[in-house]
């Protein structure tokens, strides 16, 4: 893929297009073929980088993956797997941080873990402490190396009894991916609750795992001795059904989004109703419009699921550069996520960034201890 695109615009986007599995769902099942002592497959696989480096590291353990492009099948053969050092995992990896997922899985399956000096995208501060406290309550041991983490688990890894200080899926999913192998019983409190969160326990529950999960963000995992492969198709792409339909509410376009699913878009598509886009349900997707006339401006936060999901605002803060008035978002999942304003503004756009925003309603809590993140001011430009 090129590192750079020039875009001709000043058209309405217009068309039907095709959405595949969801991101933050993929890479994190590739990593639970780990857990199977038989071949996996996973269906409605995307063509992204994410695919390629789990596919990568997967290899560089001994797996055996295969992708075909065209028809969006990943198969996953994970009979004979190695360990692997840090220096060969960090060049696989890049700046990815899916090697802390793979700890849980391969403590189990080889009895160590080697963690890289990890990157990531850069919308905030993302540490791993979450990963760490969780692995070393199992059991595992975590020392220090000049090339990184090493992690072993001597005595086996052990249910555990935990909560969450903030909902986070990453946690979430590490806690998962280690319970299901794990001797006895463990317990999650305030856990992640997002689509791509109950796709990955529905595919858990396929290899041989007992997870129950409740109304209240609890989470119980009875582990087993064995887990079997899967074969499974993922969700789709909530964040790139969201980009789609803001890029037609702001150039005035019509776009039908094939896979489009409504029962992972609901509070997307108030929101996006409210700003004066409209979109018709069907069987095979959704069609997203602009249906002439002006734009909303809107008060906005983002939350963890159900709320308005993070990934949805920065495609939408695009849509209300052309709304009429002022509107206001606040960021209360990522700090520092609204980098990309810069370049809105280069463009002609009016945005101003707040690091106190006064928009603070949610009842959940903030990631970093309830303190206020960023807000943005955006209005058109007359």
């Amino acid at each position: 893929m090129t590192d750079s695109l020039r875009v001709h615009g000043g058209k309405p986007l217009q068309g039907e297009i095709t959405v595949r599995g969801a991101k933050n769902f993929v890479s994190k099942a590739m990593v639970a073929a780990l857990l199977g002592s038989t071949p996996s497959t996973l269906r409605n696989v995307p063509e992204i980088r994410d695919v390629a480096v789990v596919s990568s590291l997967l290899r560089l353990h001994g797996a055996g993956v295969e992708y075909d492009v065209q028809t969006g099948v990943l198969t996953a053969v994970t009979t004979d797997l190695r360990p692997a050092d840090a220096a060969a995992i960090a060049e696989h990896a890049g700046s990815s941080r899916i090697p802390i997922l793979l700890c849980g899985p391969l403590l189990h399956r080889l009895g160590s873990a080697v963690i890289p000096d990890l990157g990531g995208c850069r919308i905030g501060d993302r540490p791993i402490d979450f990963h760490l406290e969780i692995l070393t309550k199992f059991g595992a041991v975590v020392e220090q190396f000049d090339d990184g983490l090493h992690l072993t688990a001597p005595n086996g890894l052990r249910g555990i009894t935990h909560t969450l200080s903030y909902p986070s899926v990453g946690a979430t999913e590490q806690l998962l991916l280690t319970a299901v192998l794990a001797e006895g019983v463990t317990h999650l409190e305030n856990a992640a609750v997002e689509p791509e969160i109950k796709d990955l326990i529905d595919l858990l529950q396929k290899m041989g795992a007992i997870i129950q999960v409740d109304t209240d963000r609890s989470i119980r995992i009875e582990g087993v001795s064995t887990m079997r492969g899967f074969d499974h198709t993922s969700l789709t792409d909530r964040i790139e059904v969201g980009s789609w339909a803001s890029a037609a509410l702001a150039t005035g376009g019509d776009v039908f989004v094939h896979g489009a699913q409504q029962r992972h878009m609901g509070m997307f598509l108030n929101v996006f109703r409210k700003v004066g886009g409209e979109f018709d349900v069907v069987k095979d997707g959704i069609r997203f419009y602009h249906p002439g006339g002006k734009l909303n401006a809107i008060a906005l936060q983002t939350d963890v699921h159900p709320g308005f999901m993070t990934d949805w605002q920065q495609p939408l803060v695009v849509a209300l550069t052309q709304a009429d008035g002022l509107s206001i978002v606040h960021e209360t999942v990522y700090e520092q996520r609204f980098g990309f304003t810069e370049a809105l503004v280069k463009m002609g756009a009016n945005v101003q960034l707040y690091k106190d925003c006064p928009l603070n309603k949610s009842k959940l809590p903030k990631k970093k201890g309830g303190k206020n993140m960023e807000g943005a001011t955006i209005y058109k430009k007359k």
